[in-house]
């Protein structure tokens, strides 16, 4: 047996690794500092955009664990941009001296950098509310913005794409962290993002007390059964009021997205994140969404 210090590091690695499915390569990074600068041009984080009367409320797109701003949303943005909406999309969630990796810093402080960023595209658009739509961690994170921050009042629909909205197991291995003396320590002080994700996390525990939703907002939640990130994969549903849990496999049988691909490049997802903004101009999602 490996001494437990050796033990705790492996399944910390573990534990990283499958957050850093998400994470872009020096090369993508240099792309994504590229696909900022160009970003303005193609209206995806354009400040001087301003609603249309057909799509009157911004769009702000909240990243993953381990991802950023750009490389989460390089097909997204441009898909909605494509549509008509005002797109906009931020960074959190950064631990000194980390760059591009980010989602990594404590949740509840990630929700007040969401808070101070929605007042920012309210006041450059002049809308009254926004749209989110956030993948992973930045489905779930912004529910503490909704529910203590008073982001209700800002936002009409919260739209989830593999969120792990009552934590994740991490396909049980989460549940040997008791077994390993110091490794929960360990998480909590180097990625306490990370450790608020678990399930059963006080962090979990106090966001979902006394409901899982708050009163004026629709919650859209996308998921898939093939999740290896957020497990079990019915734990990212929601129960309350004015919540619509959507299986993409429902859907679409033919759809294998795990948790990367859902978020980042498929677009059946894509179409069913459309259907959410738009509900009253909604189309069915289907396995032909691919081509839409």
């Amino acid at each position: 047996m490996l001494p437990w210090k050796h033990a705790v590091r492996a399944l910390s690695v573990l534990l990283l690794t499958a957050a850093a499915t998400l994470a872009p390569t020096a090369a993508s990074a240099q792309e994504a500092s590229a696909e900022v600068a160009s970003a303005p041009s193609r209206g995806w984080n354009d400040w001087s955009c301003k609603p249309s009367a057909a799509h009157p409320r911004p769009v702000v797109l909240v990243h993953g664990t381990f991802g950023n701003s750009v490389d989460n949303w390089l097909v997204l943005a441009p898909y909605l941009v494509n549509r008509g909406y005002c797109v906009f999309s931020l960074d959190y969630g950064q631990l000194p001296n980390v760059p591009l990796f980010h989602g990594l810093g404590p949740i509840a402080k990630s929700a007040e950098q969401l808070d101070a960023y929605v007042d920012q595209v309210l006041s450059a658009t002049g809308a009254p509310e926004v749209d989110l739509v956030g993948h992973s961690q930045g489905g779930m994170m912004p529910r503490w913005y909704l529910k203590f921050l008073g982001g209700a009042e800002k936002v009409n629909a919260l739209v989830g794409i593999a969120p792990d909205n009552h934590g994740t197991t991490l396909l049980g291995l989460t549940k040997l962290l008791p077994y390993f003396p110091g490794a929960e320590d360990l998480i909590s002080a180097t990625t306490p993002g990370l450790a608020d994700q678990i399930a059963g996390s006080a962090f979990i525990t106090k966001l979902n007390e006394g409901g899982d939703t708050v009163p004026g907002v629709r919650y859209h939640v996308i998921a898939s059964q093939y999740d290896e990130v957020v497990t079990p994969y019915r734990s990212q549903f929601l129960s309350g009021p004015n919540v619509t849990n959507v299986l993409i496999q429902d859907k679409c049988a033919l759809d294998l997205s795990e948790h990367v691909a859902i978020g980042t490049v498929d677009r059946v997802t894509f179409h069913e994140v459309a259907n959410a903004l738009d509900p009253a101009h909604a189309t069915p999602t289907t396995c032909l969404s691919v081509i839409g």
